[in-house]
C-alpha cells in the first residue's frame, strides 16, 4: 500500500515546491514595496483615530517584522494564482478529462472569489470593526495602536474572508464530483448556521455588529451554493412508490 501512495507523495511534494517557489519570489517582490503596501492597510485605521491619535512601534524590531508581514500577505495573495493551480493538477489525476477541463475556471474564479471576500473585509467589515475597538473609552484614553497588531489582525480578517468566500467555489467542484447535492446542503443548513457564527465570532472583533457583517455574507454564499449544487448535481427525485 505505501508503494501505491508514493506517486502521490512525490506529486503532492513538487506541487508545494513549486507553490512554495512561487510564494517566495512573490515574498521578496513584495518585500521592496512594503512601504506604500502598508500604507493601504493602514487608510482604515487612519480616518477612524481620533485626532492626536497614531500608528506606534512599541518593540525595537516591530517595523521590521511587521515588514515581514506585509510582504509575505501580500506574497501569498500575488501568489494564489499558482497555488489554485497546483492544487487542480494535484486532484487531476481522479477526475474525468471533460472535468479536468475546468482548470482555467476553477482557477480564475477561486482567486476572484478570495479577492472578493478579502475587499468586503477591508471596504465593510475593518471599518465598522476598528471603528467600534478603537473609538470605545477614547473619551478617557488617547489610542495609540501598536502597527505590529494591526498588522496581524488586520491579514487575519482579509485572510478569513477571503477562505470563506471560497465556498461556492468549493461547492461547484464538490457538486461537479457528485460528492454534495443539494438536498445534502439543504438538510445541513441548520448545522452549518451554528457553524458560520462560531467561525465568525473566532475571526472578528467581538463586538455583534463584526460578527454578524461576517455572518451574513456566509449565509447568503451557503444558499448561492445549495443553487450551484442543485445546478451541477441535482439530488435524485424521491419515488413515492418506494416511500410507501
Amino acid at each position: 500500500m505505501l508503494e501505491d501512495l508514493k506517486p502521490h507523495i512525490a506529486d503532492l511534494r513538487k506541487r508545494l515546491m513549486t507553490s512554495g517557489a512561487a510564494l517566495i519570489v512573490a515574498f521578496f517582490a513584495c518585500f521592496f514595496f512594503y512601504e506604500p503596501i502598508l500604507e493601504w492597510m493602514m487608510l482604515p485605521a487612519k480616518a477612524i483615530l481620533p485626532a492626536g491619535s497614531s500608528m506606534v512601534a512599541i518593540e525595537i524590531q516591530e517595523t521590521f517584522f511587521t515588514a515581514l508581514k506585509v510582504a509575505f500577505f501580500s506574497g501569498f495573495i500575488v501568489s494564489l494564482p499558482v497555488t489554485f493551480w497546483q492544487l487542480w493538477l494535484f486532484l487531476a489525476p481522479g477526475l474525468y478529462e471533460h472535468e479536468k477541463k475546468l482548470v482555467i475556471p476553477f482557477v480564475f474564479f477561486a482567486t476572484l472569489m478570495f479577492l472578493i471576500g478579502s475587499s468586503f473585509a477591508y471596504y465593510v467589515v475593518v471599518p465598522y470593526g476598528f471603528d467600534f475597538l478603537i473609538n470605545f473609552g477614547s473619551t478617557v484614553v488617547t489610542v495609540f495602536p501598536s502597527i505590529g497588531k494591526y498588522v496581524g489582525f488586520f491579514t487575519k480578517l482579509l485572510f478569513g474572508f477571503g477562505v470563506a468566500f471560497e465556498l461556492p467555489v468549493i461547492t461547484f467542484f464538490l457538486a461537479k464530483i457528485g460528492l454534495v447535492d443539494d438536498k445534502m446542503l439543504k438538510d445541513f443548513f441548520k448545522y452549518a448556521i451554528v457553524l458560520i457564527f462560531i467561525m465568525a465570532s473566532l475571526l472578528t472583533p467581538p463586538d455583534v455588529i463584526t460578527q454578524f457583517l461576517m455572518a451574513g455574507p456566509l449565509i447568503l454564499l451557503y444558499i448561492v451554493s445549495i443553487y450551484i449544487a442543485k445546478v451541477f448535481n441535482p439530488a435524485a427525485p424521491i419515488d413515492e412508490d418506494d416511500e410507501e
